[in-house]
């Protein structure tokens, strides 16, 4: 394991998320009333990245937004120490979450895309991929956007953890390219045959991993009370600790502990775990 300060480049959403607690979820074209509403920066990418920077990582994230966004964004994340923010600008506007949490903490997700990255703008990051430890995509941006970040992180001989949520089925040379595959039960299926390694989350029951069978088990921290963020948490406490060298059982329990901490704080940036 190494001592350096690891480098992690993220691409990835970046957008408002509201967050709405509930009793219970809707039924049919019943209406609820939500005890709470909360409103962040979230998005799947952004949010690995804020992990992986309160690991202690240098971290550099992609990511679109609308050009009226790029000044609050920057200023309301101007704390966090480590995370290095490469936004572009858009005439749409950002993209949008809206996350509903029961009282059992389980949630509901409903994401409108809004800006949207292209391969410009990843040839433009080109420099901060080939300096990376490690690249960390998710299925949020087009595909054309990770296919091209993918061939510049293999000409410079950087691992690719993806992260395939949402679900959608990926092109073979993509397949070939990712080092690890960080899918839940559901996004396993059409990766049976890639080369990389395969981590499947399994939620409370921890996650799998493909080349061993071996099932490393959650940890808990408290009482669950809201588990969004925690696969995102999961997957850029997984992507340092690998980066630092540590073997792959040892960074999925680091990982599950990080998100087992996550699910007792209500809200994503809230939730994620300094080291």
């Amino acid at each position: 394991m190494t001592n350096k300060r690891v480098k992690i480049a993220v691409i990835g959403m970046i957008g408002k998320s509201v967050f709405m607690e509930v009793e219970q979820f809707h039924k049919g074209g019943e209406t609820v009333v939500a005890k709470s509403c909360h409103e962040d920066w979230g998005g799947k990418g952004f949010n690995q990245a804020v992990a992986a920077a309160r690991q202690g990582a240098e971290v550099a994230f992609l990511g679109a937004c609308a050009e009226k966004d790029r000044a609050p964004i920057a200023a309301d994340l101007a704390g966090e120490r480590g995370l290095k923010l490469c936004l572009v600008g858009r005439t749409v506007n950002s993209a949008l979450a809206t996350i509903l949490t029961d009282a059992e903490g389980t949630t509901r997700v409903t994401c409108c895309a809004g800006a949207e990255l292209e391969t410009v703008d990843v040839d433009a990051f080109a420099e901060t991929i080939g300096e990376a430890d490690m690249l960390l995509l998710s299925n949020e941006v087009p595909e054309e956007v990770n296919l091209r970040a993918s061939e510049i992180a293999e000409a410079h001989g950087v691992r690719i953890l993806l992260n395939p949520a949402p679900a959608r089925p990926l092109p073979d040379v993509l397949k070939r390219r990712v080092f690890l595959f960080t899918p839940n039960e559901f996004e396993n299926v059409g990766l049976e045959d890639v080369p990389g390694e395969v981590v499947v989350t399994l939620g409370g029951e921890g996650c799998r991993i493909r080349s061993t069978g071996e099932t490393v088990p959650p940890v808990c921290c408290g009482k669950v009370v809201d588990t969004t963020g925690a696969g995102d948490t999961f997957n850029g406490v997984l992507a340092v600790r690998l980066a630092e060298g540590e073997p792959l059982a040892d960074a999925c329990r680091a990982a599950n502990a990080a998100a087992g901490k996550g699910v007792t704080v209500r809200y994503v940036l809230p939730s994620i775990p300094y080291r």
